[in-house]
């Protein structure tokens, strides 16, 4: 946790915070199927931002999924690292559905994210296949760790310190009337009581 944070505006990090964004939008596209809509599309960019086109499903729903999504995946990947010894296969299993997403969703097909899934998904299978057990765990946990840190910070960077600038609370705000700010503490709490359980 020290290491990623102290990492954290190293590029270093930088493709797993584009990977953290891509579940952030994954998950609104989760939520949209989940409440009977379907997803369009998926964007991202290199500047760690991006976008899920949905049709149908719940509004409320698909705008609460990206950042506590970002926060579930993060968590479940330290519990699963941590639990269980099924470490290669849970990074091949995340190299294929990455794949599987990017081939069917993520657009443009000539852009950065289409690219970015690509090469993500090939590294994540390839970790799963060739590498030992112990450095799949510790990708795992740093994955994990990394997720739920980036669902905290990014509350806090695009609704408590720029609010207005169009985040997922802003348009939770306009659906529910409640202001976004209360949405994005709200989530911090909810995103660090999860990160802390599964740390536990």
């Amino acid at each position: 946790f020290v290491a990623v944070a102290l990492l954290w505006d190293t590029i270093v990090l930088l493709p797993l915070k584009i990977f953290v964004v891509l579940l952030h939008e994954v998950s609104h596209g989760f939520a949209a199927v989940l409440t009977g809509g379907s997803i369009e599309r998926i964007e991202i960019n290199s500047n760690q931002g991006g976008v899920c086109w949905t049709r149908g499903g719940s509004r409320f729903v698909i705008l609460s999924a990206g950042y506590l999504g970002s926060m579930v995946w993060g968590a479940l990947l330290l519990t699963l690292a941590s639990r269980t010894r099924l470490d290669r296969w849970i990074c091949l299993a995340i190299g294929l559905l990455m794949l599987a997403i990017t081939v069917f969703y993520v657009r443009p097909v000539l852009g950065f994210g289409f690219a970015f899934g690509l090469l993500f998904s090939g590294g994540m299978a390839l970790a799963g296949w060739l590498l030992p057990e112990r450095v799949n765990d510790l990708l795992l946990k740093v994955i994990g760790i990394t997720s739920c840190l980036y669902a905290v910070l990014d509350i806090v960077d695009d609704v408590l310190r720029r609010p207005g600038i169009g985040s997922d609370a802003d348009a939770l705000a306009q659906v529910t009337f409640i202001p976004g700010v209360v949405w994005g503490v709200l989530w911090i709490g909810l995103s660090l009581a999860v990160a802390a359980g599964a740390l536990w």
